[in-house]
């Protein structure tokens, strides 16, 4: 089943404008949909298309490659053993799964120079330094980052609504009415617990159950572990991905990889981050300056990269988990403060915008406790906190202190809860629902 997605419309962006001189490379974690995208597209948008799979590829196709610094031979050879015939500036070449045959990918400069077709590579785990270190980076390569399915396209795909009417709620209404954010607030928790893995979503519109949604969501995980255990045979990776609920839940001020190991490394989170199935969100010591200059290398927080997934690694201990658990989870009846599950889920959104994640601590004078905002926003010169609740807005002295410090600095400060729309204390408190409106403004 193919599902809308917002990468399609970046691709045909590319093909109009950059393609006769890039070959474009589709990063992101596994089966979020990457192959399907690019598959579409080329049946839509190009006259024909050559699906090379390198992690399922006839000897006869991969020898093409030996060819490959004759493009002329090459081409031949490539036409010939898929029987599919290549036009000259109409067609495309899918390199899929590329850092499974990394001469493929240094062959594009010279394939896209050539002129005659187009390139698009995806991969999965493609940043890892093993799968590059013995071959040159070409510079004829865009790059684009694909994420699980955020709440829009979760929306175009299930039908459960349509997200223009949250724009026009966020544009236009002051307060939402209780029956209203009830409804949305539970959509919204389908949406956290089946995520943004297009086969969950699949087994979701098909009617599924949860038992079932959440099975197939541990087979992910587990396809995750293997492709861990292939860079890493120690483990570690593994371990440091599980610790990730558990780091959350404990409300740290960084991720902390000694508790996930015992031991101090640094490795091991680098190749973590590269996977993709982790987000990174740094902290940031200076927020009056720009953020990505003032990030502390060895102070960050990982969440998933998929919250979905997110609740299956969180309740990994039971065999699979039960309908009656994720029903008390869309009742929003979970007896656990799980904030830190919706503090993933802004994560997720946040990133799936293509911005780089960051949050602030300080410390409270004459206190051991700390102050800390969840999230920072660039907007413009300006940046915008915000934090997030499970429930209400409760107390908020961390986001309150923060816009005194940096008013200078400071905009738009923002809660995202449960809660319906509302300002207290020039914060504008909203419902999760509507931060992905809040992040187009």
């Amino acid at each position: 089943m193919y599902f809308k997605r917002k990468v399609y419309s970046q691709l045909l962006d590319w093909k109009e404008k950059y393609a006769d001189k890039y070959g474009i490379l589709l990063e992101g974690a596994r089966r979020v949909g990457k192959s399907t995208i690019v598959e579409v597209f080329a049946k839509n948008e190009y006259k024909s298309y050559i699906l090379v799979d390198f992690a399922n590829i006839k000897k006869t196709v991969k020898d093409c490659f030996d060819d490959i610094a004759d493009p002329d031979m090459f081409f031949r050879r490539l036409q010939m053993e898929t029987g599919i015939q290549l036009y000259e500036h109409e067609s495309v070449i899918i390199f899929d799964e590329i850092q499974l045959f990394p001469p493929a990918r240094q062959a594009i400069k010279y394939l896209v120079k050539d002129g005659r077709y187009h390139f698009i590579e995806t991969g999965s785990l493609i940043s890892i330094k093993k799968n590059v270190k013995d071959i040159l980076i070409p510079s004829e390569e865009m790059r684009l980052e694909v994420f699980p399915m955020d709440y829009e396209e979760f929306l175009w795909a299930t039908k459960i609504g349509e997200y223009n009417l949250y724009r026009e709620l966020y544009a236009n209404v002051q307060s939402v009415g209780q029956g209203l954010n009830r409804k949305l607030m539970r959509d919204f928790r389908i949406y956290m617990a089946v995520g943004g893995m297009p086969q969950a979503v699949e087994a979701y519109i098909d009617k599924k159950s949860f038992a079932e949604i959440d099975r197939i969501k541990r087979e992910i995980i587990l396809l995750y572990e293997e492709d861990f255990k292939k860079i890493d045979s120690t483990g570690s990776i593994s371990a440091m991905y599980h610790s990730i609920p558990s780091q959350l839940s404990r409300d740290v001020r960084k991720y902390s990889i000694t508790s996930a190991l015992s031991r101090q490394t640094t490795r091991e989170d680098e190749l973590l981050i590269d996977s993709k199935t982790v987000l990174i969100s740094h902290n940031s010591t200076n927020p009056q300056v720009s953020l990505s200059l003032t990030e502390d290398s060895s102070s960050y927080k990982l969440y998933m990269a998929d919250t979905g997934l997110f609740v299956t690694l969180m309740f990994m201990d039971r065999p699979i988990i039960e309908n009656e658990l994720y029903s008390k989870l869309m009742a929003d009846k979970l007896p656990a403060n799980l904030g830190y599950l919706y503090e993933n889920a802004v994560a997720q959104t946040i990133a799936a915008t293509n911005r780089q994640l960051y949050y602030h601590t300080w410390d409270k004078p004459n206190s051991t406790h700390y102050y800390e905002v969840d999230f920072l926003i660039s907007r413009g010169t300006k940046i915008t906190p915000i934090e997030v609740k499970s429930s209400g807005t409760g107390k908020h002295e961390s986001i309150t202190e923060f816009c005194r410090k940096y008013s200078k600095y400071t905009t738009d400060p923002c809660i995202f809860s449960q809660k319906d729309l509302c300002t207290v204390e020039n914060i504008t408190n909203l419902p999760i629902y509507l931060l992905l409106a809040f992040l187009e403004m």
